[in-house]
């Protein structure tokens, strides 16, 4: 009669390994939880909620999710052995924890905003509008570039067709580099793109002279057209002045027919309508206007255009993380499916 060992009441698959004997401490493997993977991406989904929502929380609600469920993939790799025993799809979860990390990142070091710049001016580093993550550490101070002019089509009813802008400046050789840019094909430096936009009109340059003070230059742009055709008034101080000016733009002909195919161009036939306290005045290009500390000069009409600016270092790499997610998943399922006739 054969005997075979039996484990003692008690005692029963003492010999099988347990997770600790595979190296995997019980922590390890709750990390790993398909249970705790759905609750994460349910924190995340309320992540983008309130992200959405809240302006001041546009970070830590999707990063934090982000950061958990990255360790949640890590551990799901370092507990399972099919990952080690099938190259492809180790290779495949892999890339998913670099994505998800690289999403992570790009949230904290973002930056979106918005910036408008007269035709022969220049960015000078300053935008009207942004918004950015707590790590941002783009050099937007280092960016320069100068509005060279733009040309933009209209179709009937006034549809926006294409938006050529020239932009001009220096590479880092020190050499003058001239393009030109669009909705969709963007100014890249230094890591920042800048967009054209929809955003875009008329400015009134002038030349203020201070008493005792050198001569400035500037611009006061004027509300978007043909978006606020009928409000294109802006009231300003000059630099070093006490006295605020108002100043309007009476336009007298159709600078784009909304019946017929059109570009956007400067009026001719207008007229700038000054206010300084109740005193009002009509200017055209050349006209002097004296304030209470200093001499006012009506230069010319300019367009201007409004930019779209965005920064992220992260989109190459997540290009290349992906590519490689899907290199290795198709890897894998070829490799799954080769060993076997598919028409069987």
């Amino acid at each position: 009669m054969n005997h075979k060992d039996v484990a003692p009441p008690g005692e029963a698959g003492a010999g099988a390994p347990t997770a600790a004997d595979r190296g995997e401490p019980g922590l390890l493997r709750r990390l790993a939880s398909l249970r705790l993977t759905l609750a994460l991406l349910a924190l995340l989904a309320v992540g983008i909620l309130v992200a959405q929502r809240f302006e001041e929380a546009r970070t830590w609600p999707i990063v934090v999710p982000l950061a958990l469920l990255a360790a949640n993939l890590l551990a799901a790799i370092a507990t399972n052995g099919v990952f080690r025993r099938q190259t492809a799809l180790l290779v495949f979860h892999l890339s998913l924890v670099a994505l998800v990390l690289l999403i992570a990142a790009g949230r904290l070091t973002y930056l979106k905003g918005h910036v408008g710049i007269t035709e022969g001016a220049s960015f000078d580093g300053e935008l009207a509008i942004d918004e950015r993550g707590p790590w941002h550490t783009g050099d937007l101070d280092a960016v320069q570039f100068t509005n060279e002019g733009f040309t933009i089509d209209y179709a009937p009813g006034w549809q926006r067709g294409a938006t050529r802008n020239t932009v001009r400046w220096q590479d880092g050789d020190g050499h003058w580099q001239q393009s030109v840019i669009g909705d969709q094909e963007p100014l890249i430096l230094a890591g920042f793109r800048f967009y054209t936009t929809f955003n875009k009109g008329f400015a009134p340059t002038f030349a203020w002279q201070r008493d005792g003070a050198p001569t400035v230059h500037g611009s006061v742009q004027l509300p978007s057209y043909p978006l606020n055709e009928f409000s294109q008034a802006a009231e300003w101080t000059p630099p070093g002045s006490r006295v605020a000016v108002w100043a309007m733009l009476d336009i007298d002909e159709v600078v784009i027919d909304p019946e017929a195919s059109s570009a956007f161009r400067l009026p001719q036939a207008y007229t700038l309508v000054v206010r300084v306290g109740t005193d009002r005045h009509e200017m055209r290009p050349g006209d002097t206007l004296r304030l209470p500390d200093g001499m006012l000069t009506f230069d010319g009409l300019c367009g201007w255009m409004g930019y779209r600016v965005f920064y992220d270092w992260t989109l190459p790499w997540l290009l290349a993380a992906g590519a490689v997610a899907v290199v290795s998943l198709g890897t894998h399922f070829w490799q799954k499916f080769a060993a076997k006739p598919w028409d069987r």
